[in-house]
């Protein structure tokens, strides 16, 4: 789990790990890829469609200069 600077916004091992994977190097990139992702999920991709709701809202609420402070190495 990792702790955004000093703000209470947390991720968890999964919402890092779907990060890692879709992040183009940008939070609006990041954004705009979990966007289109999320519009092809099915019924069955329920937990997916859960972490990719939290880390949207997550990465609306900060700022550039926090995102680019996340460690999001593969």
């Amino acid at each position: 789990m990792q702790k955004m600077n000093n703000q209470e916004l947390f991720f968890t091992d999964d919402e890092l790990n779907l990060m890692m994977i879709y992040n183009p190097g940008s939070r609006e990139g990041l954004i705009a890829e979990l966007t289109q992702m999320q519009s092809q999920l099915t019924g069955r991709d329920k937990e997916l469609r859960r972490w990719t709701k939290s880390v949207l809202s997550k990465l609306s609420a900060m700022s550039d200069e926090v995102f680019s402070s996340l460690e999001l190495l593969p």
